[in-house]
């Protein structure tokens, strides 16, 4: 776990790699976030509502955020985390997640974190920013 006395602006966290999105991802994260939009699960439907095909939940690369900062700050650490959803993630998609401190307050021991979530062509899909304190 990151210690606050070892970042500044300009510290980069780990990158977060992740699978390829699947289908089966999807239909599981339907039923975790409760979010059951048929153009998250059903192809035709999908297809009828002109998306091409299905898509990613948006809140899917939000959590990829989440995880990234919590991997890095630890789990209770999140005081905010904001994203804007910039571009379609479809299954196949390769995500990757990108963090740096943009900013820290040693009265607070709080960080601000710029992020990023960018599939294979690198087209940010996914960016926003969180709060962590330490």
């Amino acid at each position: 776990m990151t210690r606050f006395e070892d970042i500044r602006p300009g510290t980069e966290l780990p990158q977060l790699e992740k699978d390829a999105i699947t289908r089966v991802q999807l239909a599981r994260y339907a039923g975790a976030s409760a979010d059951f939009n048929p153009i998250h699960i059903d192809e035709p439907y999908a297809q009828a509502a002109g998306m091409g095909g299905v898509i990613a939940h948006g809140m899917l690369s939000m959590a990829f955020l989440g995880q990234l900062v919590t991997d890095w700050a630890g789990p209770t650490s999140v005081l905010r985390l904001e994203a804007r959803f910039r571009s379609i993630v479809r299954p196949g998609d390769v995500l990757t997640v990108r963090g740096t401190v943009t900013e820290t307050d040693a009265a607070a021991r709080t960080a601000h974190v710029r992020l990023s979530c960018e599939n294979q062509e690198g087209t940010t899909v996914t960016d926003g920013g969180a709060v962590v304190r330490f």
